[in-house]
């Protein structure tokens, strides 16, 4: 993506061209007020219309419709009052995909199909927001009337979630379980010792149980597609889609051009549209109220679930030093994977490995971006690599570093005192 002049963000990234690249894990960093959690959500936005585009949800002209971003798209994650006002500087954002080249300038949204035969996987896109932990805390949050529709679409996914709970699952947070109490419509958290309801647990398993709980079942859901595609037992369509996949077939037996193999060709494209084939997490704060033990864990499971399929992509904003510490681990852990190989005594080492990181975590550093947005430039940085692990000059590393300068301020006045 490239963005300017749209809400805190105003010159957009400094280099490359102002493009922003979404790999397969991506973060953002930066204070309150810096546009990480604008530049989440227009990346999740406009990924929803490319999906909506290839699967021919509505045809291109009804998205270049004029106000349709804003009134519709922008509002569904309250982004509707981020356009610029100036018209010496207005708003551009400008989407890449795989299928579809999707810009915003001057007011107008336009498509265009990227170049055919592209490869494009249909995706689950989810957007986890901040606000996810009163979920847990209301006994019925079905009966609020929410404000946020991305937080009403999360609720939704939620009681999905629940609902194909079987047994217990096990949480990344003090090895407790979660069980679903389907008769009382409850979640409760349970170890050796104690049971008690989501309601009741404390602040970090309010905002982590939603959290992860959804992510493992959507990652795991697409997972099951793709296998269950593969041995061509694909899971039944929604009913909107049946319709459209009746209508599509329609026309291209209607098409008397075609032969038999090109309408068998033509057939498979259509329904391969329809599996979803990625899942995109795209998450606000996976650290909230959660002790930097727990931050690690929760990490370490997102990235497993995140590893589960090729086409897969995370999508992070956070403050949390730990975050970005732990890719270091991840990066560095998966090139000592490689350099072990399949060496003499490797099975050995690959246990003390797993034993400090799950080998189900970790990635590579060219699948990893981290990148810095200001709040006082509105602008944003790639953060450097060095054989691609993060660098620790990032701006939460600074901050912890900016206390240890004030300590040794104090200490200076001391020693003056006592001298």
């Amino acid at each position: 993506m490239r963005i300017s002049n749209f809400g805190p963000i105003h010159q957009g990234r400094e280099d490359n061209d102002g493009w922003i690249d979404f790999t397969k894990v991506t973060i953002f960093v930066g204070n309150q007020g810096s546009g990480k959690s604008t530049l989440a959500k227009l990346f999740a936005t406009f990924a929803w219309i490319e999906k909506a585009l290839v699967r021919g949800d509505y045809e291109k002209k009804w998205f270049e419709r004029k106000n349709r971003l804003q009134g519709q798209f922008l509002r569904y994650h309250r982004l509707e009052n981020y356009l610029s006002s100036d018209d010496a500087k207005p708003s551009m954002i400008e989407y890449e995909g795989d299928a579809y080249t999707i810009t915003f300038s001057k007011g107008q949204l336009s498509v265009e199909e990227r170049v055919a035969g592209q490869t494009y996987d249909l995706p689950q896109i989810m957007y986890v927001p901040a606000e996810r932990n009163f979920i847990s805390y209301v006994r019925n949050p079905q009966e609020l009337k929410l404000s946020s529709d991305a937080l009403k679409e999360f609720l939704s996914e939620f009681d999905n979630a629940k609902a194909a709970l079987r047994g217990g699952l096990q949480l990344p947070i003090n090895g407790a379980e979660l069980e679903y109490d389907k008769l009382n419509d409850t979640l409760n958290i349970r170890d050796d010792t104690y049971k008690l309801r989501l309601t009741e647990a404390s602040s970090g398993f309010q905002s982590a149980v939603p959290l992860f709980l959804v992510s493992h079942h959507l990652a795991h859901k697409v997972h099951s597609d793709i296998e269950r595609a593969s041995t061509d037992q694909t899971e039944p369509m929604s009913a909107v889609e049946v319709e459209r996949f009746k209508h599509l077939v329609a026309e291209i037996y209607a098409n008397e051009s075609l032969t038999t193999e090109q309408r068998r060709a033509a057939l498979s494209v259509i329904s391969a549209r329809f599996n979803k084939t990625a899942f995109v997490n795209v998450i606000e704060e996976p650290e909230q109220n959660l002790f930097p033990a727990s931050q690690w864990a929760v990490m370490m499971q997102l990235l497993a679930l995140n590893n589960l399929g090729a086409a897969n992509r995370l999508v992070l904003t956070t403050h949390s030093p730990y975050i970005v510490n732990f890719m270091s681990l991840a990066i560095e852990g998966n090139h000592l994977r490689h350099k072990i190989g399949g060496r003499t005594g490797g099975e050995a080492l690959l246990e003390r490995l797993r034993r400090i990181i799950p080998l189900e975590a970790l990635i590579d550093g060219g699948d990893v971006s981290i990148y810095q947005s200001d709040e006082r430039t509105g602008s944003i940085q790639k953060l450097p690599t060095t054989d691609g692990i993060p660098s620790d000059r990032n701006y939460l590393n600074e901050q912890l570093m900016r206390g240890n300068e004030l300590f040794d301020g104090l200490l200076d006045i001391e020693q003056e005192l006592a001298a």
